[in-house]
């Protein structure tokens, strides 16, 4: 059964554009436990999810990716000369997991302020004060009107 989320990207870290340049990424830096779990106990291979650009003006969902790995040991957590290094993590207890996730279809941008203006929305993850998680679950529902917003006619497959 395949699950919906929202994963959010900074344009100037990793945008949509290069995802669908690269054909497919694995979704490393992941630093919240809460997120983290979602990925390593939650997302299966097929699950959905809206790629959103955020901490850019506007914060907008840009696409559609799909699940396309499942969760393993995020590599940059061992790596001391990456951003997302962690000391604690080992090969034996690597603490952080990834994902990989290709892209499906580019949507017309949605904006966070059309989110928020749609009543249909209302109790969206992203759109609740203080949701500051990079991976988030999206409900069935909510995941169809986004894409609806964004000029999908039918839900991606």
């Amino acid at each position: 059964m395949t699950r919906y989320w929202l994963m959010k990207s900074e344009p100037h870290v990793y945008p949509w554009e290069l995802l669908v340049e690269d054909g497919s990424t694995h979704w490393d830096g992941v630093r919240n436990y809460q997120a983290r779990n979602l990925m390593r106990d939650e997302m299966k291979i097929g699950d959905l999810a809206l790629f959103y650009h955020s901490n850019c003006k506007p914060p907008h969902v840009a696409g559609v990716v799909r699940v396309c790995r499942e969760g393993y040991p995020d590599h940059t957590a061992q790596d001391p000369e990456s951003n997302y290094f962690d000391p604690k993590a080992t090969p034996e207890n690597p603490r952080w997991i990834m994902v990989d996730i290709e892209p499906v279809t580019e949507l017309d941008t949605v904006e966070l302020s059309e989110l928020r203006a749609n009543p249909k929305l209302e109790g969206m993850p992203l759109l609740r004060r203080g949701q500051r998680l990079s991976v988030q679950p999206v409900p069935k529902e909510h995941f169809e009107i986004v894409c609806r917003m964004g000029g999908l006619v039918g839900m991606p497959g």
